[in-house]
């Protein structure tokens, strides 16, 4: 039947770059992979260096992630390709649509799998930690970076990742001037990377008792979180370490203690701050982590040997140049300038359906053309 014809040669046709994908994934060595670790986790001591049986057991787990996503890709097309025939020979038209939706849902998730070879930093599988921060503007910059911070919890959400809160400075009136968050997932960094630099917003302010239109910037800083067994050699006496009260949610504990900590590199300038773990320990604990991340980010991209060779480098990163800009009146779009990929759908936006921006921008890097 010409419907079923027409089904069996899209499927036919993507075989091959379902092939292609399995060898840009290395999925072959991976299985190699896989079966060397775990004959490591069979030895009788094994479990005695517990830094390392982690190491290996969270490798396994990712490599065992990525095999899985084109196993599933893999199995889906046989499931149709079997459905096409079964439809065709018992000249049941009943599940075209089925087939329709489902070639559609296979070629999605192979365009993820694609982007997900793209990814192939150092850091790209590594949980990203991501940070807002106000521009000039006041309150209406306040507003806007706690909309960008709901936006990236939701695109977070979305994507199944898990999303901490670990510091968050409010404005006075509305909104915040800085949050950060980890972000933790397989890939977590290479996707939310795409999404470094300055948003600006164009929108009649809610704040604006004339009700004028108002621009407004807000700063993304993304860096990838820094595993444990990386080493990172940093003074103590390079450190300032200030505690204070926390703002957040937390009772009355929070009031009463300064459990909150602010960590400052003296060479650098750079400043890190945590104040949502439970304890001062564990707000220094994980701000001491995020101080690592930031400072080996910045070495490997200034191609700094030492971390002690950094100097002043945040003045010259904190400040990108405008990536995206968000328009609410007097029409609604969403463009990339990096890109030039745009949306109508704001309200999609920003409720978290930023995916789109995200892909053009690998895809772009990928070819160079950033």
């Amino acid at each position: 039947m010409l419907e079923f014809d027409e089904m069996r040669l899209e499927l036919t046709h993507m075989a091959d770059p379902i092939e292609q994908l399995k060898q840009s994934m290395d999925i072959d060595n991976i299985i190699i992979k896989i079966g060397e670790l775990e004959k490591q986790t069979l030895a009788s001591d094994f479990y005695e260096d517990m830094g390392n049986s982690q190491k290996v057991l969270r490798q396994i787990s990712q490599l065992k992630s990525k095999k899985g996503k084109f196993d599933s890709v893999y199995s889906h097309w046989e499931e149709l390709t079997t459905l096409c025939e079964l439809g065709d020979e018992m000249e049941d038209l009943s599940v075209i649509d089925e087939l329709s939706q489902g070639i559609e849902k296979l070629k999605n998730s192979m365009e993820g799998l694609r982007l997900d070879a793209l990814l192939s930093g150092p850091y790209d599988k590594n949980n990203a930690i991501l940070t807002v921060h106000a521009g000039a503007g006041g309150t209406e910059a306040h507003d806007w970076t706690e909309m960008l911070l709901r936006m990236y919890m939701r695109w977070a959400e979305r994507r199944g990742f898990g999303v901490k809160l670990l510091d968050e400075l409010e404005g006075e009136e509305a909104g915040v001037k800085s949050a950060t968050i980890l972000i933790e997932g397989d890939n977590a960094y290479g996707y939310a990377k795409a999404e470094s630099g300055v948003h600006r917003l164009v929108r009649i302010s809610p704040f604006d008792a004339a009700s004028r239109r108002h621009t407004s910037f807000a700063a993304c800083e993304v860096i990838p979180e820094i595993d444990d067994e990386i080493s990172v050699e940093i003074n103590p006496e390079d450190l300032r370490v200030d505690t204070y009260r926390s703002s957040g949610a937390g009772g009355q504990h929070v009031n009463k203690t300064e459990s909150a900590i602010r960590i400052t590199h003296i060479p650098s300038g750079v400043v890190v701050s945590c104040q949502n773990e439970r304890s001062q320990i564990q707000n220094r604990e994980t701000a001491m982590k995020m101080l690592r991340s930031k400072l080996v980010e910045i070495a490997q991209r200034e191609h700094y040997e030492k971390i002690s060779d950094i100097k002043g480098v945040q003045k010259e990163i904190a400040w990108g140049s405008q990536i995206r800009s968000y328009v609410f009146q007097p029409y609604t779009m969403v463009k990339d300038h990096r890109t030039g990929y745009e949306v109508g759908n704001i309200g999609a936006v920003m409720d978290g359906d930023i995916d789109g921006f995200i892909n053009e921008y690998l895809k772009a890097a990928s070819l160079g053309k950033l």
